[in-house]
């Protein structure tokens, strides 16, 4: 490997020599592929991730060019699934990371195998529903993840790590009905916001692949960038109360350990 390709993000000293080396030897799973999913799969290819799986069922179409930055007009009217026409694309940016599309929908009987074993799971799905899904695994099986959301102007994140954070259902118990959750798809979205959740989703990969684990805070970040609002909250420990990381229930996955 060229030290040439990394060498800025090597002398970012927090990472250096070793946590690059770290980084290029990691897994990362990434669920979803639209405007957040497909801005993270391009951050940490040209990071040099070792090897990305990307899950996504869905089609591009032209409405997503106006913020999913890595696909271009012949893969929008060709229709191609999001999953293999990021993954063509990326391994145009660097052939050294491999790169495995999974044009699949993530559901209780079939989440565990998607996502397997990696150093950090990477959400970009676009409702709840699975968000709380991917929450029960991660917390069942210790593996360490990065919530992020947004919608027209407004975007969150939060990095989890299970029994030592917040998970989300310490935050938030019960997924929030369908009208207090508005979409893209009900609120139209702001490109700028997707590349802003992602950027702060990915700079918490990169802790916890480079080894910087202790770097990790337990806040919710909250931006707004049309009222040009940016607050992080600090959070306090796991919930004892909480039905996933407290009692060990994933009713999402449709039971108990």
């Amino acid at each position: 490997m060229s030290d040439d390709r990394y060498s800025r993000q090597s002398l970012f000293a927090p990472i250096g020599q070793a946590g690059q080396q770290r980084i290029r030897a990691s897994q990362v799973v990434l669920l979803g592929c639209g405007a957040l999913g497909s801005t993270l799969a391009n951050a940490l290819v040209r990071a040099g991730v070792g090897r990305l799986t990307i899950i996504d069922a869905d089609r591009l179409e032209l409405s997503n060019l106006q913020r999913q930055t890595l696909f271009d007009e012949a893969q929008a009217a060709a229709r191609a699934p999001k999953a293999e026409a990021a993954r063509d694309r990326l391994r145009q940016i660097n052939a050294q990371v491999e790169i495995v599309a999974r044009v699949e929908r993530a559901g209780p009987d079939n989440i565990a195998r998607l996502v397997g074993r990696p150093d950090v799971v990477l959400d970009a799905t676009d409702n709840f529903a699975t968000r709380y899904l991917l929450n029960d695994l991660c917390v069942r099986d210790g593996l360490p993840w990065i919530y992020g959301g947004c919608a027209a102007a407004y975007g969150v994140c939060m990095p989890i790590l299970p029994h030592e954070t917040p998970c989300l259902r310490c935050l938030f118990p019960t997924p929030p009905p369908p009208e207090h959750a508005p979409t893209a798809d009900t609120v139209g979205i702001l490109g700028p916001i997707a590349h802003a959740v992602a950027s702060l989703q990915a700079a918490e990969a990169l802790k916890l692949l480079s080894g910087n684990r202790q770097a990790v805070r337990p806040v919710l970040y909250t931006l707004d960038l049309w009222e040009g609002h940016l607050a992080s909250v600090r959070l306090p420990g796991p919930e004892p109360d909480c039905p996933c990381c407290g009692a060990g229930r994933y009713d999402h996955l449709g039971g108990c350990a």
